[in-house]
């Protein structure tokens, strides 16, 4: 058993190095770094319940996800436009996030409460775009050769591309507005805001998921950098009231270390499953983990 001194957690070195591949094998494939699971697991397995388990867990995106961005660039899916809106829109509204995390939700049972909304609201969209599609003949990807993004339009009205020979375009300020209001989320949530745009990119606006996955995962990282660094300046504010802002090191970069292993490979897997089955697992996790956070909240 090994101590970590700044989140008071007493757990197996090799822990947070296993659930967090497991997670991020799973949660990659849609675009989500994992975070937005490995929170619930920190708080309440691990007992980790100051607001120092937010930076934590954005310090876990930034060991994790390089892996998985990787992976998507050597195989032409990234986004570039898409990824460049959402760090515009994520990054303010990411500081607008963790004012809102650090002076109004330093207990954790509303924190649990919120968590539990988001997780379910993003399920409901997901399984919703699921049965929409129910009775329609499955797409599966292209080869190699044509499974690839080509950028078409990015200005202030439109950003374009084409993927698997099938155009797709999205009004540019639409995508730039939800991601404001994503990163205050995702602010107070630690997972950096871009984890949770992608399920709206692909239920909203109707984006493939094998496209989106790389652009969030790396509007994820850099929203990230930003949250570590913030919550890192202003823990000398909070010092005197006992609140601990700044994030546990060891314990985040053990749980990045296992998450990198775990996006390389649900990267790699990703295109050899169909778009709704990473859509019902993504979903089926959700709403356990928001069911039981809304009850223990209400209860």
């Amino acid at each position: 058993m090994i101590h970590f001194p700044i989140s008071g957690v007493d757990t197996y070195w090799w822990l947070p190095m296993v659930v967090a591949f497991a997670i991020s094998c799973v949660t990659s494939t849609g675009g989500l770094s994992g975070a937005f699971l490995l929170l619930p697991f920190q708080v309440s397995v691990l007992g980790f319940v100051s607001p120092a388990v937010t930076p934590t867990n954005l310090l876990f995106n930034i060991v994790a996800i390089p892996s998985g961005v990787y992976r998507y660039y050597r195989e032409k899916r990234m986004v570039w436009s898409i990824t460049a809106i959402t760090i515009l829109g994520t990054l303010p509204g990411l500081f607008g996030g963790i004012y809102i995390r650090t002076k109004y939700m330093p207990n954790p049972r509303p924190f649990k409460l919120f968590v539990g909304l988001v997780l379910l609201y993003i399920g409901i969209r997901l399984i919703s775009d699921v049965l929409k599609k129910a009775r329609k003949p499955s797409v599966k990807p292209a080869g190699p050769e044509k499974f690839e993004v080509t950028p078409l339009a990015f200005n202030l009205k439109w950003i374009g591309f084409e993927f698997n020979g099938k155009p797709y375009y999205v009004k540019t300020l639409p995508v730039f507005m939800l991601s404001l209001v994503v990163g205050i989320i995702g602010g107070i949530y630690g997972i950096g805001g871009g984890a949770i745009i992608s399920p709206f990119l692909v239920t909203v606006f109707g984006l493939p998921v094998y496209s989106v996955a790389g652009a969030a995962l790396f509007g994820t990282f850099l929203t990230s950098v930003a949250g570590v660094l913030a919550y890192a300046v202003i823990a000398p504010l909070f010092a005197s009231t006992g609140t601990v802002t700044q994030p546990d090191w060891m314990l985040g970069i053990l749980f990045g270390i296992g998450g990198a292993a775990g996006m390389y490979t649900g990267a790699r897997l990703q295109r050899h499953l169909p778009a709704r089955v990473i859509k019902t697992i993504l979903f089926l996790i959700m709403f356990f983990i928001a069911g039981r956070y809304i009850w223990e909240f209400f209860r």
